[in-house]
C-alpha cells in the first residue's frame, strides 16, 4: 500500500517495500487546466487544453554536495547507465505517468549519496495553470506504489524540488520536499536543492 508523503517527511524505502528492493520508477503526471477562449461577452466560449512542458529531472550528488551526474530531457542516461529518463512529455496528456526516472539502486555508483527529483513548467507557466499534478515511487518489479506525493499545485511558482533519495548506513530513504521555486530547468533549481542535501 502506498505511502501519501507530507512536505518534509522521510520513510525508508526498504522498510515500504518487500525484501530485494532493487529498481524504482520516479513518475510524474500532470494535467494543463483548460482555459476559456473566444465567445461574445462570455457566450459562446469554449475551454481548450493548455500545452504545458513540465519536465522531470535527476540530479546525483556525492556526500561533499558536488554534482556528479544529471539526468533530464538533454541526457536521457547517466553516464554509469544506473538511471534512465524514459522521454520527454511536452504536454501532459494522457492518463498515469507521463514522464518516467527508473532508478537501478545496485547501480547507482557508491560515491553518489543523493538522488534528487525536480519538476520545472520548461514552457514557463506557474503552477496555478497546472491540475493533478502528482510524483509516485513505484517498485520496478511488482509494480506496487511505494509513496506518492502530491505536488501542492496552485501557486506562481515554476519549479518544485519534489523528493530526494538518499542513502542511510546501507539502505535508501526518501524525504519528500516539496520545495516551491522558480526555473525553467534544473540548473536555476541549484539554489533551492542545496539547502536540503543535509
Amino acid at each position: 500500500m502506498a505511502i501519501s508523503l507530507a512536505k518534509g517527511q522521510k520513510i525508508s524505502l526498504e522498510k515500504s517495500a518487500d525484501a530485494g528492493l532493487s529498481r524504482v520508477i520516479m513518475g510524474l503526471g500532470w494535467d494543463a487546466k483548460k482555459v476559456k477562449t473566444g465567445g461574445f461577452f462570455g457566450m459562446f466560449s469554449k475551454e481548450v487544453s493548455q500545452e504545458i512542458d513540465l519536465d522531470a529531472s535527476c540530479v546525483m550528488f556525492d556526500a561533499a554536495g558536488g554534482i556528479t551526474d544529471t539526468i533530464w530531457f538533454r541526457q536521457l542516461q547517466s553516464k554509469c547507465g544506473s538511471i534512465v529518463h524514459t522521454g520527454d512529455n511536452r504536454t501532459g496528456d494522457g492518463d498515469g505517468d507521463d514522464e518516467q526516472i527508473i532508478v537501478e539502486l545496485g547501480r547507482v555508483p557508491a560515491q553518489v549519496k543523493h538522488l534528487v527529483f525536480v519538476v520545472n513548467s520548461f514552457t514557463g507557466q506557474s503552477f496555478d495553470q497546472i491540475e493533478n499534478a502528482t510524483c509516485r515511487l513505484v517498485d520496478a518489479r511488482s509494480n506496487a506504489e511505494l509513496a506518492r506525493y502530491a505536488l501542492s499545485g496552485s501557486g506562481t511558482h515554476t519549479a518544485q524540488v519534489m523528493l530526494r533519495l538518499y542513502r542511510d548506513g546501507g539502505g535508501w530513504q526518501v524525504h519528500a520536499i516539496g520545495e516551491k521555486a522558480s526555473g525553467r530547468t534544473f540548473e536555476q533549481l541549484l539554489p533551492a536543492i542545496r539547502p536540503h542535501l543535509a
